[in-house]
C-alpha cells in the first residue's frame, strides 16, 4: 500500500479542505501517515496569504524530498493559484494543480503502481473559479476534537491587501442539505463541536437560508453540542446573529471579528468596509448582548502609510475593546494587490517591533481574561494528549483551560472549576469523578 502524507498551511478552512483530500486518498487505497514520516506521496495544501506562508510551502517540500526523495509531490490551495509560475521554478514538484481543480487532485495522480518522480512538473489551473454553490466530494475525517465544517468559499471584499478574491473566487455557499448531512456524519461519529468554516461566512446564503438559518438547521441536530464561528467580518454581523447567540444553549458564545487597523485613513487604504467607529459600536453592542463572549481579532501593522501616530491609534482601540486575544501579522506585498501600488512603505524593522509590542498586549489580555474566571465554574471540551502536564480544552468562549490529570480525557465535556490563570490558559481542577463518554473513532 503506498503511504501519503499531507500538509496544511494557513487557514481553518485550508485544514477542512485537507481532510476532504485524505479521505479521498483513503478511498483510493493509499495508506495516510503523518507529515514529516518517509512517503511516496506529498501532498502541500497552500496558502498565499504572506511570502512566510509560500516560503514554508518550499521548506516542507525539500524536507518531505530529504527523507523521502523519490516521493511525488502535489500542490494545491491558493499558492497554486496565485503563484504558479513562481511553483513551476522549485524542483522536486511534480504536480501543481489550482483551486478550480482542487477536489479533482486525486484523480490527476498516477496509478500509485506507476507513482515516480516526473521530469517536469504536471499543471492542472484555470484564471476563472465557478461561482455556483457547491457540495463536497467527501467528508473529511477532523484531526481534532472539534470538527471543521465548510459552509461557504470566495470573498466579493476586495480588500487592498489581499489575494484571497483572486485565490479563491467570488462568494459563493455550500448546499445546505450537504452541510447538514456531515454535520450529522460527523454527531453520529462522536463529534460534540462544529466550527463552522469559509472566507466569508457571514454572507452564507442559500436557497433563501442564511447564516443564522443554517445555525438554527444545526441546532436540531440530536447530540450536537456546541456550534462555534470561525472568524467573521464586522460588516455581515447583523443584529439577529447577535440575538441568537445570546439566547442560544449550543452557539458559542465567541466572535473572532478582524480589524485590522484602528486609525480610519489605513482602513480606508485598505479598502475596509467600516471605519473604527462603527466597528467599537459593534464590539460594545456584541458584549451588552451576550454574556461571557470571548472576542478575538486580526490585526496588521506596518501597512503602507501606517505612522507612529496610526499604530498608537491602533493601540488605544485594542486596549479599549474587551478583546481576549488578537492575531498579528505584518504586512506582506503581494503582487497583483491594490496596495503594492501604494507610496510611503514601512521599514520591515519597525513593522516587527510594533508587532511585538501587539503580541505583548495580546498576552496581557489572555492573562486578564482568563483572570475573570478564577473561581467560576466552566465547561470545558477536552483535546487529545497533554502538554507541560496538562489536559488541554475549551470553554464556549475559547477559553483554553488546562487541568492536571492523568485520565484521558480526549473529547469528553467536563465541569472544571478555574483556580489560576496564566498568558497562556487557565489552570483548572475537575469537579467531578471522571465518567467515560463516547470517544472520537475514525469515520
Amino acid at each position: 500500500m503506498k503511504r501519503a502524507s499531507l500538509h496544511t498551511l494557513g487557514c481553518r478552512l485550508n485544514q477542512a479542505e485537507t481532510a476532504v483530500l485524505a479521505a479521498r486518498l483513503r478511498h483510493d487505497g493509499y495508506h495516510v501517515v503523518e507529515f514529516g514520516e518517509p512517503t511516496d506521496l506529498l501532498v502541500v495544501n497552500t496558502c498565499s496569504v504572506t511570502e512566510d506562508a509560500e516560503r514554508t510551502c518550499r521548506y516542507v517540500i525539500r524536507k518531505t524530498l530529504r527523507h523521502s526523495p523519490d516521493a511525488f509531490v502535489a500542490v494545491t490551495g491558493c499558492y497554486a493559484q496565485t503563484g504558479v509560475q513562481e511553483l513551476r521554478t522549485i524542483p522536486g514538484i511534480d504536480l501543481i494543480v489550482g483551486n478550480q481543480f482542487k477536489w479533482d487532485l486525486p484523480s490527476f495522480l498516477p496509478a500509485p503502481h506507476a507513482l515516480k518522480k516526473q521530469p517536469d512538473a504536471k499543471v492542472l489551473h484555470s484564471r476563472t473559479i465557478d461561482r455556483e454553490d457547491f457540495t463536497l466530494p467527501e467528508y473529511g475525517e477532523p484531526d481534532s476534537t472539534r470538527a471543521l465544517l465548510k459552509i461557504q468559499d470566495g470573498c466579493n471584499v476586495m480588500c487592498s491587501f489581499c489575494l484571497i478574491p483572486f485565490a479563491r473566487g467570488h462568494e459563493r455557499s455550500r448546499l445546505r442539505d450537504d452541510v447538514t448531512r456531515e454535520a450529522e456524519t460527523l454527531v453520529a461519529g462522536g463529534f460534540q463541536e462544529m466550527v463552522l468554516t469559509g472566507v466569508n461566512i457571514g454572507q452564507y446564503r442559500q436557497g433563501g437560508l442564511d447564516l443564522v438559518g443554517l445555525i438554527a438547521q444545526l441546532e436540531a441536530i440530536d447530540g450536537l453540542e456546541r456550534i462555534r464561528i470561525s472568524s467573521i467580518e464586522p460588516t455581515t454581523i447583523t443584529n439577529t446573529l447577535l440575538d441568537r447567540m445570546a439566547s442560544s444553549s449550543k452557539l458559542c458564545p465567541y466572535l473572532h471579528i478582524p480589524l485590522q487597523s484602528g486609525d480610519d485613513t489605513i482602513l480606508s487604504s485598505m479598502n475596509r468596509p467600516y471605519n473604527v467607529d462603527e466597528f467599537m459600536q459593534l464590539m460594545h453592542r456584541a458584549v451588552a448582548a451576550i454574556p461571557h463572549l470571548g472576542l478575538g481579532t486580526d490585526i496588521m501593522v506596518g501597512f503602507p502609510g501606517e505612522t507612529d501616530e496610526a499604530f498608537e491609534l491602533t493601540l488605544d482601540v485594542v486596549r479599549e475593546l474587551p478583546f481576549s486575544y488578537f492575531h498579528v501579522f505584518t504586512y506582506s506585498q503581494r503582487p497583483g494587490t491594490a496596495a503594492l501600488k501604494l507610496a510611503n512603505q514601512v521599514p520591515i524593522a519597525v513593522a516587527r517591533e510594533r508587532a511585538k509590542i501587539l503580541a505583548d498586549l495580546s498576552r496581557l489580555k489572555r492573562l486578564a481574561f482568563a483572570e475573570r474566571y478564577i473561581g467560576s465554574t466552566v465547561s470545558v471540551l477536552f483535546e487529545s494528549g497533554s502538554t507541560d502536564g496538562l489536559r488541554l480544552g475549551v470553554t464556549p468562549n475559547f477559553l483554553k483551560v488546562g487541568v492536571p490529570s492523568t485520565l484521558d480525557l480526549t473529547n469528553h465535556l467536563k465541569e472544571v472549576r478555574i483556580i489560576g490563570a496564566s498568558d497562556r490558559w487557565a489552570l483548572g481542577q475537575l469537579t467531578a469523578e471522571h465518567r467515560p463518554v463516547r470517544k472520537v473513532p475514525v469515520l
